[in-house]
C-alpha cells in the first residue's frame, strides 16, 4: 500500500474535468437492466456510518460518469437527503409510486452539483415498514429500466423486517462496521444473513479508524477486522471531524476542493468498487503524520477547509 497522493490528485482533476461536461444524466451504455449493480449498504448495529457511506460513494461514482441512483430505505428515520442537502427537494417518495400518485421520475430527486446522481426516500411519516419486499424488487427493478448504473441502498439499523425489505433485491453488498468488537459481532452477524438470502459478493468497509490507537494496541487494526470477518477489504476510512461539518453543510466530503484523508479513502473505495484497481491508503502509520505530509506537500498549511 502506497501514499501516492501526487498520482490521485492528478486523476481526480481529470475526472472533474470529464464530468462537469454532463449538463444532463448521460443515457449510459446500459440498456439491459441485468447490467446495473444493485448494492446494499449496511451493518446491523447503527451508528457506525452507513448514511456518510453512502452518501460518499454515490457522490464519487456519480463524478467518475456513472448514473447513480441512491435510496434511502431506513423509513422513518431518514437522514441520506439531509447529508446531500436535498431535504428541501423531497415532494414525492417511493410509497407515492407505488400508490401511483406519482411517477418514478417525479420522486427520483438529481442532486445540485451532478445531475446524474439522483436520491429516492422510501417514505416521510408514514408508518415503518410499510413496504414489501416484492415493492422493494419492483421499485429497483423501474429504477434499472430508467439506465441507472448503480443503485446504492441505504439499508436501516438492525436486522429485523426492515433490513429483510431493504436487502431483497440487492445482488451485493457493503458491510459497514468500526474496529469496536460490538459493532464486528453484528456485522458478522449481518454477513450471515446476507449469504442466507443468496448475497454472496459482499466487501467490507472499516470506518473510523485511529492509526494512533492501533499503535498503541488500544485499537484492532484493520487487518485485525477483515481476518475476523473474512470478509475482502473494499477500502478503510479514517476518523475525521469533517465529517461533522460535512454533514451539517449537506456538501459530502468527496465535493470538497481540498479533500481530507477521509475524503480521498472515500473516493478510492468508490474507484475499487467501480473496477478501477487503486491503491490502499496505508493507514498504519499514525493519523498525524501522514495527513500533515499530504497536508503540507498540497497546501503548506496546517488549515484544510
Amino acid at each position: 500500500m502506497i501514499n501516492n497522493y501526487s498520482n490521485f490528485y492528478t486523476k481526480r482533476e481529470k475526472t472533474s474535468t470529464l464530468v462537469k461536461s454532463l449538463q444532463e444524466p448521460e443515457s449510459g451504455n446500459i440498456n439491459n437492466s441485468n447490467q446495473s449493480r444493485t448494492i446494499v449498504v449496511t451493518s446491523g448495529k447503527g451508528g457506525v456510518g452507513k448514511t456518510t457511506t453512502a452518501a460518499n460513494l454515490g457522490m464519487s461514482m456519480a463524478r467518475l460518469g456513472y448514473r447513480v441512483a441512491l435510496i434511502d430505505a431506513d423509513i422513518g428515520l431518514r437522514n441520506l437527503d439531509l447529508l446531500l442537502g436535498l431535504e428541501n427537494r423531497i415532494l414525492y417518495t417511493a410509497m407515492e409510486v407505488l400508490d401511483g400518485q406519482c411517477r418514478l421520475d417525479q420522486a427520483l430527486i438529481r442532486d445540485k452539483r451532478w445531475k446524474n446522481l439522483s436520491l429516492l426516500s422510501i417514505s416521510k411519516n408514514r408508518q415503518r415498514y410499510n413496504i414489501t419486499r416484492q415493492g422493494m424488487t419492483n421499485l429497483v427493478k423501474s429504477i434499472q429500466d430508467l439506465g441507472y448504473h448503480f443503485i446504492l441502498i441505504d439499508c436501516p439499523a438492525g436486522i429485523d423486517v426492515g433490513f429483510v425489505n431493504a436487502i431483497a433485491p440487492a445482488k451485493e453488498a457493503l458491510i459497514l462496521t468500526t474496529p469496536e468488537i460490538t459493532a464486528i459481532r453484528d456485522a458478522d452477524r449481518v454477513a450471515g444473513l446476507l449469504e442466507a438470502n443468496e448475497i454472496y459478493n459482499v466487501k467490507l468497509i472499516v470506518n473510523r479508524v485511529r492509526p494512533d490507537m492501533i499503535k498503541s494496541n488500544d485499537m484492532m487494526s484493520v487487518r485485525d477486522v477483515q481476518e475476523m470477518l473474512g470478509i475482502p477489504l473494499l477500502g478503510a476510512i479514517p476518523e475525521d471531524s469533517h465529517v461533522i461539518i460535512s454533514t451539517n453543510r449537506g456538501e459530502p466530503l468527496v465535493v470538497k476542493k481540498r479533500l481530507t484523508l477521509s475524503g480521498i479513502a472515500f473516493e478510492n473505495a468508490a474507484r475499487r468498487l467501480v473496477g478501477k484497481q487503486d491503491y490502499l491508503i496505508d493507514l498504519e502509520t499514525p493519523y498525524k503524520g501522514i495527513f500533515k505530509r499530504a497536508q503540507d506537500f498540497f497546501f503548506g498549511s496546517e488549515d484544510v477547509d
